[in-house]
């Protein structure tokens, strides 16, 4: 039972909320402890919401899940978490995500909220609904940076930072949508209803037009954001991105991968490589210099 219902909490997903780590590293507060504590604590109360939410969708969708080749496998699906069990452990978690939400932060309380009203509405409703689906997942990722901002209190930070989240977020949703659109055709039952509106060649499209804006986006915040050095050194680090971006979509499509944006950050080693390599130069230059 332990184990169905960690594995129906998916904690792969868990990687998504690294984003609320992009507030204490740009505003330069890594050096701080209690910033630090502060946002690791947010960290994993937000990835308590979040299973919660994993878990209430796979109780509602449990008769579609049953009859798909893979999502059968679930716990709620397959009966190895019974629903009664499931809606408890959902209770839970969101009791004590919430909960400790308000204790940390009323502003991160109020954003996990609404993370939690808009995971719904996208569930049973705006998933359906072609370019909404995906901007609505493009938001999901930015309340992820918004929620690490509020928690440690910055009263400025980069725009530039926003902006390159919401592309490099359309980035994996249109990319996730381009995969489930390629497979629908050979998997038995992979189709999402959202998928009659799109074609690989208008995903393509978009596909393009969104990794040139996070290029652009993150290049502008090396030069023009107030708490970096004067030298512009964090220019630097724009090969990384630009690699990082190309990595991704090769594996979209070349690979055929990108339906779980969470599985190439775990599994593949180049993406892998290149992360650290951003991480550790943005760290030396924020921190060093």
């Amino acid at each position: 039972m332990l184990k169905a219902i960690i594995k129906a909490m998916r904690p792969k997903q868990w990687v998504k909320n690294g984003l609320i780590f992009a507030a204490v590293v740009f505003d330069r507060k890594i050096g701080y402890p209690s910033s630090l504590l502060e946002t690791i604590l947010g960290t994993v109360l937000f990835s308590l919401i979040a299973s919660a939410i994993y878990i209430i969708n796979d109780i509602f969708d449990v008769e579609s899940d049953r009859q798909h080749p893979t999502k059968r496998n679930r716990p709620v699906a397959s009966g190895a978490l019974p629903i009664p069990v499931a809606w408890g452990v959902a209770a839970v978690l969101l009791t004590v995500g919430i909960g400790g939400a308000f204790w940390l932060s009323h502003d991160f309380a109020y954003l996990a909220l609404g993370y939690i009203v808009l995971n719904l509405a996208y569930s049973y409703y705006l998933k359906h609904i072609p370019l909404i689906d995906v901007l609505v997942l493009a938001s999901f990722y930015l309340v992820r940076v918004a929620a690490g901002v509020v928690i440690i209190h910055v009263d400025r930070f980069s725009p530039w930072i926003y902006t390159a989240t919401i592309f490099l977020a359309l980035f994996m949703g249109i990319g996730k949508r381009r995969t489930e659109l390629l497979n629908s055709h050979t998997v038995e039952n992979n189709s999402r209803k959202v998928l009659s509106g799109y074609t690989l060649a208008y995903l393509d499209q978009l596909l393009m037009i969104v990794l040139t804006c996070t290029i652009i986006t993150y290049s502008l915040y090396t030069f023009s954001a107030e708490n970096l050095p004067d030298n512009h050194v964090t220019m630097l680090t724009i090969p990384f991105v630009i690699y990082g971006v190309f990595r991704y979509l090769y594996l979209i499509q070349i690979k055929g991968e990108g339906e779980a944006p969470e599985e190439i950050v775990l599994k593949d080693l180049p993406f892998q490589i290149n992360m650290m390599l951003w991480g550790a130069s943005i760290l030396v230059i924020f921190y060093i210099f």
